[in-house]
């Protein structure tokens, strides 16, 4: 199972990777993208805790998606420990061109809509599972 999650994984970026170029993005960008796409506004803590990823990992991945001009980083009114990560109308824009990307990972990976929707859910079955056995 480690083998082959290991080799999937690597392999379903690569395949992203020509896919999100065009946009300008790189896989983990995306993911942030779709992240504040989803939640207007985020956090970098909650951009973390939504990606299943460290602040540290999440900071210099908003820096260059506000270098590329999607993203604006402003201090919390709530908090000013915190920054705040939200959508400038680029980044909105770039939802627009985003949405074909779904379809030509369908393509890519030569995969119904329903298999991968499976596969999906085992996955996040194997997460739920794996975190549960770290914490407990």
């Amino acid at each position: 199972m480690c083998f082959g999650l290991a080799v999937a994984s690597r392999s379903v970026v690569a395949a992203y990777g020509a896919v999100l170029q065009p946009l300008g993005l790189t896989h983990p960008q995306y993911l942030v993208m779709l992240a504040l796409w989803q939640h207007e506004r985020a956090s970098v803590t909650e951009l973390a805790r939504l990606l299943h990823l460290e602040p540290g990992t999440v900071s210099p991945l908003v820096r260059r998606l506000e270098q590329a001009g999607f993203v604006e980083r402003t201090r919390s009114t709530r908090d000013q420990r915190a920054l705040e990560v939200s959508l400038t109308p680029r980044g909105v824009d770039l939802r627009h061109a985003a949405l074909a990307v779904p379809e030509q990972m369908l393509a890519r990976l030569q995969m119904s809509v329903d298999e991968l929707t499976r596969a999906n859910a085992l996955l996040r079955d194997i997460i739920v599972a794996a975190e549960a056995s770290v914490e407990g």
